[in-house]
């Protein structure tokens, strides 16, 4: 395996700049994935049948908390990279694990958001738009919890190895992941719940 000293260490090998690519083909995946469920969900948005619409069951408070938590989060992970490449990696580490904190705490604020939903009356089965709402808000908590369990692992693996082209690129990677959930939610934010709202 040749490495290219001139590179970053997450670049650094061919192996690992495919691996960036496939991953960037992955993230196109899941645009798609995204892009259905909002398609939906525009679809659907004005079929509440006798449930309750947007206006009535969103609350900004807590949103305002959940969307600064979470872009917090994105600026931590950036950090953790830049820290990487810096062969920092205590601080790189530190930084992962504010990152995995806050994911987990928007995490618990979703789990709230769910019950408060389900106590007004706005279940998975109440209306086509409450359907498509929890369909798409549960895909996104999905993702932001298997990014929590994966970026525990990479967390043990940079304690165990070191920053290591191989665990440099599984972090990068990780953080490509975590801004585009950050990047999904923005799109949840401003136009499921900023518009329902009014």
């Amino acid at each position: 395996m040749e490495i290219d000293q001139s590179l970053p260490k997450e670049y650094a090998t061919e192996e690992n700049r495919l691996k960036i690519f496939g991953f960037w083909v992955f993230l196109g995946a899941e645009i798609a994935l995204f892009a259905t469920l909002f398609a939906t969900y525009f679809t659907l948005v004005n079929n509440t049948g006798s449930g309750p619409a947007g206006k009535d069951i969103f609350e900004l408070g807590p949103v305002l908390i959940e969307t600064f938590v979470l872009l917090t989060s994105s600026f931590m992970i950036g950090l953790a990279v830049n820290a990487m490449r810096l062969g920092h990696k205590k601080a790189m580490m530190s930084f992962l694990v504010v990152t995995l904190v806050l994911g987990a705490i928007f995490i618990g604020f979703e789990i709230t958001e769910f019950i408060h939903y389900v106590d007004v009356g706005a279940g998975l089965s109440t209306s086509a738009f409450t359907s498509a709402l929890l369909t798409t808000l549960g895909t996104h908590g999905a993702h932001v919890t298997l990014g929590l369990v994966w970026g525990i692992a990479i967390l043990l693996q940079v304690k165990k190895h070191g920053l290591t082209p191989k665990t440099a690129n599984k972090s990068f990677i990780f953080s490509l992941y975590w801004h585009f959930l950050d990047v999904v939610w923005i799109f949840i934010f401003s136009f499921i719940y900023l518009k329902g709202m009014m």
